[in-house]
């Protein structure tokens, strides 16, 4: 039976932002689910000047505020169904928290918060209101990433032993906030970015890989937060070293001034019977060592259960990939199976009925506070000169 779309606000997006394009082409790809309203800039006249320019047509709203006060007083089906904070760092908890206590479901950008204050906070508010929360982790929605999962949660290469979680960027290795970038500025400037850059910004992610595809956490840390280039005022290079809650080992490690480098997330997993491989940027394959055996390598869509290190695998991991293999997802991919789950636990949610948001299929509120955890914990055992610190 065919559904009415759900209705989509976004916070944040304007000015250029990068992110909120795959957002939306995420939002619109299954037919499913439709932008309706946007309050896109701080500016309100700016704000209202680009949602009449926006490429198809949307309700614009002068502030945030004044959209969730309108939007919140529509009855279901004409108001919005969830809200997509795609803001710098620093303006994701007010309208987040705006939105819980108005009974929006909210999709927010990473990192959640810029403090663990308001992450606690907002955490406490979702678990009150049981209202759905996600936080956009995009490289959690590639298939891959979730047969990952499933390979090294099943026990298939044996306990975890050691983990090295990475993110390697080269973009700020120059001093890009000093040309005209927008998307450098706010990330260097602690007011707005939070207490570190390249942690907060792509340490995160390489953490939620690994939180994601182990299924375990960091329980104490060691860091160091270096900054390369001059006279900026943040790290942007980023080095963890972490026991894990099973006793095993890991390096959290993520650099913006890796010269050549684009966008290098990877994990590599070793356990007691193998080792997994997987990169973003080849985000059709898995790759498995295994002693005295060739490299196994699987790629979405192409994978078949009972080939003599696979047993039966999930029947509801198998009916995910949407094109044959061959033909490859990628980032627009990933984004849209996240919606596509949020979307799910949101109907559930305006139903009556229960929904998960437990983080099997999205990073929810609780995967959002962690990662502020991290970043805290890192930060404070950089500046005591890489001692040993407990997750808070």
């Amino acid at each position: 039976m065919s559904q009415r779309p759900l209705n989509v606000a976004l916070i944040g997006g304007g000015g250029g932002a990068f992110i909120v394009q795959p957002h939306q082409r995420a939002i619109f790809f299954d037919g499913t689910r439709r932008v309706t309203c946007a309050a896109l800039h701080p500016d309100p006249e700016v704000a209202l000047r680009e949602a009449e320019a926006w490429p198809y047509p949307i309700q614009g709203y002068r502030s945030y505020d004044e959209l969730i006060e309108k939007e919140s007083q529509k009855p279901l089906g004409e108001r919005i169904d969830y809200a997509l904070i795609v803001t710098p760092n620093h303006v994701h908890f007010d309208p987040a928290m705006k939105c819980i206590r108005a009974g929006i479901p909210v999709f927010c950008e990473k990192p959640l918060t810029v403090t663990l204050e308001e992450a606690d906070q907002l955490a406490a508010a979702v678990k009150e209101a049981k209202i759905p929360f996600g936080v956009a982790h995009t490289y959690l929605g590639h298939w891959t990433t979730r047969f990952a999962r499933f390979v090294v949660t099943s026990g298939l290469i044996g306990e975890v032993r050691w983990v090295d979680a990475y993110y390697i960027q080269g973009w700020l290795a120059g001093r890009a906030e000093d040309q005209g970038s927008i998307q450098a500025e706010w990330r260097v400037d602690p007011a707005k970015a939070g207490a570190s850059c390249c942690g907060g910004d792509i340490g995160t992610h390489a953490l939620m890989q690994l939180r994601y595809i182990t299924g375990l956490n960091v329980t104490k840390l060691q860091a160091h937060l270096e900054t390369f280039v001059e006279r900026r005022k943040l790290d942007d290079h980023f080095t963890t070293y972490c026991e894990l809650n099973n006793g095993a080992r890991a390096l959290v490690r993520a650099t913006q001034i890796a010269i050549g480098h684009k966008n290098n997330l990877g994990i590599e997993v070793n356990g007691s019977k193998g080792t997994l491989l997987w990169r973003q940027e080849f985000p059709e394959e898995v790759r498995i060592l295994l002693p005295d055996q060739p490299d196994r390598v699987y790629f979405r869509a192409a994978v078949a259960a009972n080939d003599g290190f696979l047993g039966d695998l999930p029947a509801e991991l198998m009916a995910e990939p949407t094109i044959p293999s061959g033909h490859p997802e990628a980032f627009h991919d990933a984004f849209a199976r996240l919606h596509r789950c949020f979307e799910q636990d949101v109907r559930a949610y305006e139903d009556g009925k229960r929904f998960h948001s437990d983080g099997t299929k999205y990073a929810n509120v609780d995967d959002g506070r962690t990662g502020i955890a991290f970043v805290t914990a890192a930060v404070k055992s950089s500046q005591a000169g890489g001692t040993w610190v407990d997750m808070p």
